[in-house]
């Protein structure tokens, strides 16, 4: 703003300059085309009214110039204070002005997209807890009323649904930590290979229940990893649960763990129903999922985040029918 300032004080001083040249010019052309013969007072006053009037004409066309786009900008920022985030001004005029605009209507969508992207996000979290909320309400009013007897068979289902309550509200709380930059990372050294025997180990009952076998290769010589050992089972619990809820009976999933240059690779490999190609790329988007998926759509976002918070990398190769392969690298402990 101050280089707008300046150059408008330039431009004053030049039409300055140029309106007094003018002024003098047609004074002495006016007086001598009608041959009278005035004192150097009356020169001065009537050069000086001339000046007056034609630098308040070219002044006042240079302002409104420049005061119109402030008069947008102000009017611009009112309504984005209003909430309007379609505020857009036109990127027309000096090129100090039309910087200003330019970063204006940066701002102006960037935050329309995070206006848009909040009321996503909770319409989805109240979406997700309404149905554990609805299971919990129908099998505690039916048991209150007599309806359903408070035995394990009719209390089963709201302690289920209760489980997953706990594990959205923990997944909402990491998601929060993560965006802020405050998830904390209780780092140790780990052994890679004991982490996957121990998260498939957590999955022999459910692995077992769908009809799904299970298995891991673990290659010599791999080389321990700085983690936190909590946060990194729940990222690889995420993936072996995803496999095993989209790999049919009679299917298979594999774990390896080996070397890849000086990094370590974690590779989860099922033979399942894959991933469809429109929604293959936005995996690791939060609330994402594929038809008929029973999850939060949240797993695999929270994977991405804490992978990339031990300064790891994940990606993912899937076809459908053929199935799905996740590979998480992560750097070796120093």
């Amino acid at each position: 703003m101050g280089c707008v300032i300046l150059g408008v004080i330039a431009l004053v001083a030049l039409i300055a300059a140029i309106v007094t040249a003018l002024a003098g010019t047609l004074v002495s052309w006016l007086l001598g085309a009608t041959g009278f013969r005035p004192g150097t007072a009356q020169v001065v006053l009537v050069t000086t009214a001339l000046l007056i009037v034609l630098f308040a004409t070219v002044a006042q066309r240079g302002i409104r110039r420049f005061s119109q786009p402030m008069d947008d900008l102000i009017d611009a920022a009112g309504r984005i204070e209003r909430g309007d985030y379609s505020a857009h001004l036109s990127e027309n005029g000096p090129a100090e002005l039309t910087s200003v605009a330019r970063a204006f209507n940066a701002m102006s969508a960037r935050l329309k997209t995070s206006d848009e992207q909040r009321r996503s996000f909770l319409a989805d979290v109240a979406h997700e807890l309404r149905t554990p909320l609805s299971i919990i309400r129908g099998q505690a009013e039916a048991i209150a009323d007599g309806v359903y007897l408070g035995d394990s068979e009719h209390v089963t289902p709201i302690l289920d649904a209760t489980r997953t309550l706990e594990v959205l509200v923990e997944d909402l709380r990491t998601l929060v930590l993560t965006d802020a930059g405050s998830l904390v990372l209780n780092r140790e050294h780990v052994e890679p290979g004991a982490l996957v025997q121990d998260v498939l180990a957590s999955f022999e009952t459910q692995s077992e229940a769908f009809g799904v076998s299970m298995a891991s290769a673990i290659a010599a010589a791999v080389p321990n990893v700085d983690v936190d050992p909590a946060r990194l089972r729940s990222a690889l619990a995420n993936v072996v649960s995803n496999a095993i809820r989209h790999t049919p009976a009679g299917g298979s999933i594999r774990i390896d763990v080996h070397p890849a240059g000086d990094n370590v690779e974690i590779t989860v490999t099922d033979t399942g129903e894959g991933i469809t190609p429109d929604i293959l790329p936005r995996v690791f988007q939060r609330f994402v999922k594929g038809p008929g998926s029973t999850g939060s759509g949240l797993g695999l976002a929270i994977t991405h985040d804490i992978v990339t918070a031990h300064g790891g990398t994940i990606e993912i190769q899937s076809m459908v029918g053929s199935g799905t392969t996740v590979r998480i690298t992560l750097p070796p402990a120093i």
